[in-house]
């Protein structure tokens, strides 16, 4: 009996050979059978489908299922995903829960094993990963490479424990993911020599162009958060084979809008080549990372999109090891019910708390910035009422607390705050990278002591209060994500959202911002469970200015 198989016809963008040709595709569930040159097709681009070089799911506040679900309406087949978030929470128990949840589509998921849980050794989280249970972690199905190794003074000073992590992984011959914002010279040179050969934490075309020179993969980021995607693209002409395209943190709001799609059409659209966009969108991160991926060639796995033009990238249909996973027509991917694990120690906090007490020496203050996970460190004198420090909105003068969720014993630890743009009342989350302990930036004590009882009552979400009504979605799965589905969660976030900028925040994502600002492995100044920190010295550092 003859085997029949499935078969397409349209443009067919051959990556390799960089020629866009009339073609007939045969294919099957075991793979591409042939790729014949036809004297026409349709006016559609089969192609092969994107991948995200980096991207963090809880940080969409979905589940992986609802995170492929979504992302395979923009063409995304696959993401390389760091569960470094959870892990912090709930340590290998985490890492498990997001495999195990992955398996549940048909999505290619590649994880990594999380380098930095706790991120540093100035980080109280919820779980510790040391080397023994990186073992474990990179033995589980499903996970493929050594996640970014954020300690980079730890990897500079040769420290045992970070030295016997990237030992690991290079016996078992696997990628090693970096995070080394700002790093240049010779410890960039003594970073790189450890193996470590990504980087997704560029500013500037300069400091990327270096890391290239040196052998480094630049993953071009665009995020709700962090945006690096206009001053970086350069690189694709300078260094193109080492280029790929990563979205880092998405949030669910602009997780529906698109994806990877988006820098496609936004590289395309600013005249560069289009076979270099589609590599780093694609062919890049697959060889770097050994992900088995099909490339449209006979024997390949079926896996391609095909899409309206060249020119907008609209989707419509995606394949998976030849079947259809999306179609213009709705969804293939269903929406499932996940379980909740989580990591979280209730507290109460009495009223006096967040308190004070007034000095008049200028005060350290963190300066956010729009769209950066870097932060800048000012100094000014504040107002003060009884005997206590005072915010004053009418400067973007701020007050910020964080509340460690894993231990009691642990006070408050407040800092002041310029950039939210808050007139009133306060906004806080149990999304505070990298520990996720919880974190609130407010006008006045009484909203943000609602806002934490609030996240205490839920066991972790996002909540805003406005004096007089409080708010907030519920997430339940580590303090991070909503076993709720995707449209669902991002009507409530996009609310919060909106409710945020009524009180006067002009931030793009001020919950993606917030959740930044207690990440202490970014320049210049954060907020840690202890205290103010100095991320330039790499220490803890006072409130207030000392002569």
């Amino acid at each position: 009996m003859e085997k029949k198989f499935e078969r397409i016809e349209g443009q067919l963008v051959d990556i390799f050979n960089e020629r866009v040709i009339p073609a007939r595709v045969e294919f099957s569930r075991g793979g591409i059978v042939s790729v014949t040159e036809i004297p026409n097709a349709p006016a559609q681009y089969i192609l092969p489908g994107f991948v995200d070089a980096h991207v963090h799911i809880e940080s969409s506040m979905l589940t992986p299922v609802e995170f492929s679900r979504v992302a395979l309406r923009h063409g995304t087949l696959a993401a390389i995903s760091d569960p470094h978030e959870i892990a912090n929470v709930l340590g290998v128990e985490g890492v498990r829960f997001m495999v195990e949840n992955g398996k549940r589509t048909p999505f290619r998921f590649l994880f990594g094993a999380p380098s930095c849980v706790p991120a540093t050794p100035f980080d109280h989280s919820g779980a510790c990963l040391d080397a023994g249970a990186l073992e474990e972690v990179l033995s589980m199905e499903g996970v493929g490479f050594l996640a970014e190794m954020m300690n980079f003074p730890g990897v500079l000073s040769r420290e045992e424990e970070v030295m016997a992590k990237l030992a690991l992984a290079r016996r078992m011959h696997l990628p090693i993911d970096g995070h080394a914002p700002g790093l240049t010279g010779p410890d960039l040179k003594s970073y790189v020599a450890e193996g470590i050969l990504t980087d997704h934490e560029c500013e500037d075309l300069k400091e990327a162009e270096e890391k290239a020179g040196l052998g480094m993969h630049i993953l071009i980021r665009e995020g709700s958060g962090a945006k690096n995607f206009d001053s970086l693209l350069p690189l694709l002409d300078s260094f193109p084979e080492q280029v790929m395209f990563c979205t880092d943190d998405a949030h669910p709001d602009d997780l529906l809008t698109g994806h990877i799609n988006q820098l496609v059409r936004r590289a395309i659209l600013k005249k560069y080549d289009l076979f270099k966009v589609l590599r780093a969108a694609s062919l890049n991160v697959a060889r770097h990372y050994g992900l088995d991926m099909g490339f449209l060639r006979p024997q390949d796995r079926a896996d391609f999109i095909v899409v309206d033009s060249l020119e907008e990238f609209g989707i419509k249909t995606c394949f998976l090891d030849g079947e259809v996973v999306y179609s213009e027509k709705g969804d293939k991917v269903s929406f499932v019910k996940a379980e909740c694990p989580n990591n979280f120690l209730q507290r109460d906090l009495p009223a006096g708390s967040l308190s004070v007490v007034a000095s008049e020496q200028p005060v350290r203050i963190i300066q956010a910035l729009d769209g950066k996970l870097y932060t800048k460190e000012d100094r000014t004198i504040l107002p003060s009422i009884q005997g206590l420090m005072r915010t004053d909105p009418e400067r973007d003068l701020l007050k910020i607390a964080l509340v460690n969720r894993y231990d009691r014993s642990i006070s408050p630890a407040i800092g002041f705050i310029r950039g939210f743009g808050l007139k009133r009342g306060a906004i806080a989350s149990s999304i505070a990278h990298d520990a996720h302990n919880l974190i609130s930036v407010g006008v006045d004590d009484e909203s943000m002591l609602r806002c934490f009882a609030w996240l205490n009552e839920q066991k972790g979400g996002i909540v805003i209060d406005d004096g007089e009504v409080r708010e907030g979605l519920a997430l339940p799965i580590a303090g991070l994500m909503s076993p709720e589905p995707a449209e669902r969660v991002a009507e409530a976030y996009q609310q919060l959202n909106r409710r945020a900028k009524e009180l006067g925040s002009e931030l793009h994502a001020p919950f993606m911002t917030l959740a930044f600002m207690a990440l202490v492995v970014i320049p210049e100044l954060k907020l840690g469970d202890l205290g103010l920190f100095d991320v330039q010295s790499f220490q803890y550092t006072t409130l207030f200015e000392t002569t």
